[in-house]
C-alpha cells in the first residue's frame, strides 16, 4: 500500500526562513532592538541571577512563578521590582543532568481553588522518575501538598523526563519522556514515552483510550495513557482557538518533531524517526514511516534542541497570532512557525544567538513574550 506524504514533507515547498535579527547595542546590555519578518521589536532583560529557568507562570495579579531546574527551586518573581522570593516548604527534588523541577501550570479554576501544579524529578541519582503535585500556596511558603500522579518511568540515567503540564477540557495531561530505554516507549505496560491524562485530583478518566484495552492488546497498557511512542516531549499547549493538543520533542541527530496529539495515537519511537543514533548510523530499521504509527506535522533537521512551546494569542504583536513559539536551546533562537491547514507554511528564527539558550517561554496579560534563558535572565519581547 502507498504510505500518504506526511504533512511536513508538502509543507517544506512553502516554507521560508523569514528571520533578521539586529542588535543595535554592545553585547552585555540590558536592551536590544531586534528585527523580524514584520518589522522592529525589542529584547528588554527584566532580572537575571536564575539558574536555568524551566517554567515561567503568571499569577493574576502579574507577579511570576519561576522554576529553577538545576536548583530544585520555585522563585516567585516581580519583574517591575526586580524582586525575586524564593517558595519554601517545597518538596525533596533530585537534581542532576536532566533530572530537576520542570514545570508549574495553574489550576484553570486557580482564582477560586488556589491549585497550583508543578512537575519535577523524584527518587535518587540511581533510581528516579518524573511526579506531578498540586500545592497551594501561604504567601510564598506551601500550605498543603497532595500528589497527583507518579509516573512508573523509573530509571538508573539521568536524562528525558519530559515533565510538561497542560489542562484541557477539565483534564490534566503530563509528557513523560523515554528515559533513554527507547525500547519501552513502544510498550504501553509503563509509562516510559508516553502522555497522560487524567482528572485533575488525578482519577482515571473513564473514557481515555486504553481503558478497557482490547484483546490484542498484549503489553495491557496502563489505563493513563493518552498516547505513546515519544521520546522526550518538552514542549506542551493547547491551542487557545481549537482546543488542540500540540507536543514538540527532541530528536536523536536529527529529527525534532512538532506532533498533533491524538486519542490512542502512537508516535512511532523508535520503530520510525526523522533523526539518526549520534554516531551517524539508522535509528531502528532506519524508516520514517509504518501503517498505524503518526507522522509529525513538522521536523527539525538538523536539530534545533526544542525547549518550550506557547501558541500565541496575545494583543502586543497581532501579526504573530497564531504562530507556533519554540524556544531552541542548541541554535539559541526563537522559533516561529505559522501553519495553515494542517501544514507549515513560513518558518523564522528570531533572536539568533543574541540571548543564549532558550528554554522556557510565556505570555503576560499584555500579550508581551517572555524568555528564560541558560544564563539565568528572563528577557521581555515587545513592540518598538
Amino acid at each position: 500500500m502507498k504510505m500518504k506524504a506526511p504533512a511536513f514533507t508538502i509543507s517544506l515547498l512553502l516554507t521560508f526562513s523569514a528571520a533578521v535579527a539586529q542588535d543595535d547595542d554592545q553585547p552585555g546590555m540590558d536592551r536590544h532592538q531586534l528585527q523580524g519578518e514584520h518589522g522592529f521589536f525589542i529584547a528588554k532583560r527584566m532580572v537575571s541571577g536564575l539558574s536555568q529557568p524551566s517554567a515561567i507562570e503568571f499569577l493574576p495579579n502579574g507577579k511570576a512563578l519561576v522554576m529553577q531546574r538545576n536548583l530544585g527551586r520555585i522563585t516567585l518573581v516581580d519583574f517591575e521590582s526586580g524582586k525575586q522570593t524564593d517558595i519554601t516548604g517545597l518538596p525533596e527534588m533530585v537534581v542532576f543532568s536532566d533530572a530537576g523541577a520542570h514545570d508549574i501550570e495553574l489550576h484553570p479554576d486557580y482564582e477560586n481553588n488556589g491549585w497550583i501544579y508543578i512537575s519535577y524529578s523524584e527518587g535518587e541519582e540511581v533510581h528516579s522518575t518524573v511526579v506531578f503535585d498540586r500545592i497551594k500556596l501561604n504567601g510564598t511558603a506551601v500550605s498543603k501538598r497532595e500528589r497527583v500522579f507518579t509516573a512508573n518511568a523509573f530509571s538508573e540515567n539521568q536524562y528525558h523526563f519530559g515533565g510538561r503540564i497542560q489542562f484541557s477540557n477539565g483534564y490534566v495531561f503530563f509528557t513523560i519522556g523515554d528515559r533513554q530505554h527507547r525500547e519501552r516507549a513502544q510498550d504501553r505496560s509503563n509509562h516510559i514515552g508516553t502522555i497522560v491524562r487524567l482528572h485533575d485530583d488525578g482519577a482515571i478518566p473513564k473514557d481515555n483510550p486504553f481503558v478497557e484495552p482490547d484483546e490484542e492488546d498484549r503489553d495491557k497498557p496502563l489505563a493513563e495513557i493518552w498516547s505513546y511512542g515519544h521520546r522526550n516531549p518538552q514542549g506542551f499547549y493547547v491551542h487557545p482557538e481549537t482546543g488542540e493538543l500540540w507536543a514538540h520533542e527532541h530528536g536523536p541527530l536529527g529529527g525534532d518533531e512538532l506532533n498533533l496529539i491524538k486519542k490512542g495515537g502512537n508516535y512511532g519511537w523508535p520503530e520510525i524517526s526523522y533523526g539518526f543514533e549520534y554516531d551517524g548510523g539508522p535509528i531502528g530499521m532506519g524508516i520514517v514511516s509504518k501503517e498505524g504509527m503518526e507522522q509529525p506535522v513538522w521536523v527539525y533537521v538538523p536539530s534545533i534542541a526544542p525547549s518550550d512551546l506557547v501558541i500565541y494569542a496575545g494583543a502586543a504583536f497581532p501579526q504573530w497570532r497564531g504562530s507556533y513559539l519554540i524556544g531552541s536551546l542548541k541554535l539559541a533562537h526563537l522559533n516561529r512557525l505559522v501553519l495553515r491547514n494542517g501544514a507549515v507554511l513560513v518558518e523564522e528564527r528570531l533572536v539568533n544567538g543574541l540571548l543564549g539558550r532558550i528554554r522556557s517561554i510565556a505570555v503576560d496579560a499584555g500579550g508581551y513574550i517572555y524568555l528564560g534563558t541558560d544564563l539565568g535572565e528572563i528577557w521581555k519581547l515587545q513592540p518598538e
